[in-house]
């Protein structure tokens, strides 16, 4: 493991090395080759920042323990564990400590994770030790990224560049993040200022990059897709075929797949764009955490908002997630809530990018208590205190009550999810309960709940 992070890579060859095994990539020597005009090139070496106290690893003991993987029994690089250490990492999740012995001597996997499991870090901290183990020290364009992630929603994509950030900071790494929503010109620019190691983005996006010459995948090292199965449901996967051919061959690259199902079409793409994965499979003791309070409260179609509102001002409520299946139905909550003095926000497809990151950062510090939004602009949710989501309408989908209820009870704290059923939705219970295995106690709700002044 000690070659894999200091062992040398030429940055000069022609021919990049087909082999997996020995790790090796397609070389920066191919951007020899003609560029669009909106690459440029550009000297890796980053300004010298002023000198800081030099950290060691004896600044981050942490005590072996029976059954748990210590992510100083990796050989990390000593900025990634710095990085870690910053962000108080002790032991590998049971994903991270399964899958990344293998990803780090450069094997493709492919993992079966719910969300909140780590997944995030394991796929980073891969991609980022391949970049510092590897770096190049020829010129380099501007546009033309290492490592390529791709996920589903922008508020995922947000999530996860956050993380990179974190894990890089110590580093002289450059992430950046495309989505749709925001300017164009101004996330141009930002790509054509430094050279960029890591792209963070959803397919849409990250089409429009490549169509318009303004990003090449020709030298990308690492391949990440997130919650595969999310992309299949949301018809994402055309553009993700155009993503994965725009980038070198399966056998010049490393490939990464994660997906909370393995359906026959996840099972079926992972066969087209991986070689011989490393498969991990997480089952949960529970696919819901123990850490959240399943209530489910029977109630009439006419009197589900009287009873949501009083829910939200009620005084155990500090923060809540409301979820509705539609776009409109989160338009309508949002307005007749701001008319009862509830402060809310509303993240949907219909409010533009800006004003969502805007929202999320105001629900985030605490300057409102209520977010109403569907399940696309709530999948990439992961803020920590939230203490109550509420389903106005239960989903459609049984994956997404668990994506949903788990936006609470983050981080060891305990959280309540409240779904509203009526005569409307109350036979979804049954596949929802078929899903987690258990029964959920359907009751009346509280008659403080039903109180109409």
């Amino acid at each position: 493991m000690f070659s894999k992070w200091f062992g040398n890579k030429s940055a000069s060859s022609s021919t990049p090395n087909n082999s997996k095994a020995d790790g090796s990539k397609a070389s920066s020597s191919a951007a020899s080759a003609s560029k669009k005009s909106s690459a440029k090139k550009t000297n890796p070496k980053r300004a010298k920042k002023s000198k800081k106290p030099v950290w060691s690893l004896d600044q981050f003991p942490i005590p072996e323990k029976e059954g748990s993987t210590r992510f100083h029994d990796l050989d990390l690089p000593l900025p990634m564990m710095h990085a870690i250490a910053d962000l108080g990492f002790e032991y590998c999740s049971p994903i991270q400590a399964a899958v990344l012995p293998h990803t780090l001597d450069g094997l493709d996997a492919v993992g079966k994770a719910q969300t909140g499991t780590g997944k995030t870090a394991a796929f980073l901290i891969t991609a980022i030790c391949d970049l510092l183990a590897n770096p190049i020290s020829d010129e380099r364009y501007t546009a033309e990224p290492r490592v390529v992630v791709i996920a589903p929603t922008r508020e995922l994509v947000m999530q996860i560049a956050k993380d990179a950030e974190d894990l890089t900071k110590h580093t002289d790494l450059h992430v950046e993040m495309l989505i749709g929503g925001v300017d164009y010109a101004g996330q141009l620019k930002r790509v054509q200022r430094n050279v960029v190691d890591i792209v963070v983005a959803t397919p849409g996006r990250l089409i429009d990059f490549m169509t318009r010459g303004d990003l090449q995948l020709g030298l990308v090292e690492i391949m990440v897709i997130d919650e595969a199965d999310r992309m299949l449901d949301m018809g994402f996967i055309p553009q993700v075929r155009r993503v994965v051919r725009a980038c070198p061959p399966k056998d010049q690259r490393q490939t990464l797949l994660f997906s909370a199902t393995f359906t026959e079409d996840v099972i079926r793409l992972t066969e087209q764009w991986t070689i011989d994965p490393v498969r991990i499979e997480m089952e949960p003791d529970r696919v819901a955490a123990d850490t959240v309070d399943q209530k489910v409260y029977m109630v009439g179609a006419k009197d589900k908002f009287q009873v949501l509102k009083n829910i939200l001002k009620s005084d155990n409520v500090s923060s809540a997630i409301v979820f509705a299946n539609r776009r409109d139905q989160t338009r309508w909550l949002f307005d007749k809530l701001n008319k009862t003095s509830i402060t809310c926000g509303m993240l949907s497809g219909e409010v533009a990018q800006q004003k969502r990151t805007s929202t999320l950062k105001r629900f985030k510090d605490g300057n409102i208590k209520v977010l109403v939004a569907t399940d696309v602009a709530g999948r990439g949710i992961h803020i920590n205190g939230i203490s109550h989501v509420i389903n106005y309408n239960l989903p459609e989908d049984p994956e997404d009550y668990v994506h949903r209820i788990g936006r609470t009870g983050r981080a060891g704290e305990t959280g309540t999810s409240i779904s509203l059923a009526c005569e409307d939705d109350a036979f979804m219970l049954l596949d929802i309960e078929a899903l987690l295995g258990e029964k959920l106690a359907c009751e009346q709700p509280p008659l403080e709940y039903m109180d109409e002044s």
